[in-house]
């Protein structure tokens, strides 16, 4: 019934292009989930490959909000976005868990036994710009 009312306000509208433009879209943007990228970076003495930061990322995450929490959060570690020269790494999360995933990375003392420190360095609402704080 939407459709005809407003092709009959448009004439030049083509039929049920109202439907197919907003069944394509997906989610409205008020209805998706809000996402932010955090940059962090881990010190250490040692330099660490992807997955043993990435296995301690998200054991850290695991033992301070559990698994119910880590699915609520969507907890995302971006291996694309990842510089081993300096070991900074994105890590996409919901933006009602920045402070949560923030507070367990810096909980997190060891990878393999060696001593590190984990701090975060910017919090963005796209990648794009996040991106710019891992070769800075």
């Amino acid at each position: 019934m939407g459709t005809m009312t407003t092709r009959a306000k448009n004439p030049s509208m083509p039929k049920n292009s109202w439907k197919n433009e907003h069944n394509s879209m997906g989610l409205l943007p008020s209805l998706r989930q809000k996402k932010r990228y955090v940059v962090f970076e881990l010190l250490s003495d040692q330099k660490f490959s992807f997955p043993d930061i990435k296995q301690e990322v998200q054991n850290a995450i695991l033992r301070f909000i559990g698994y119910e929490g880590m699915a609520k959060a969507s907890v995302m570690i971006l291996a694309e976005r990842f510089n081993e020269e300096k070991q900074r790494f994105t890590v996409k999360v919901n933006n009602a868990f920045v402070d949560t995933l923030k507070t367990a990375l810096m909980l997190s003392t060891h990878i393999q036994q060696k001593p590190i420190i984990i701090k975060s360095l910017i919090t963005s609402g796209t990648l794009k710009k996040a991106g710019l704080y891992l070769n800075k």
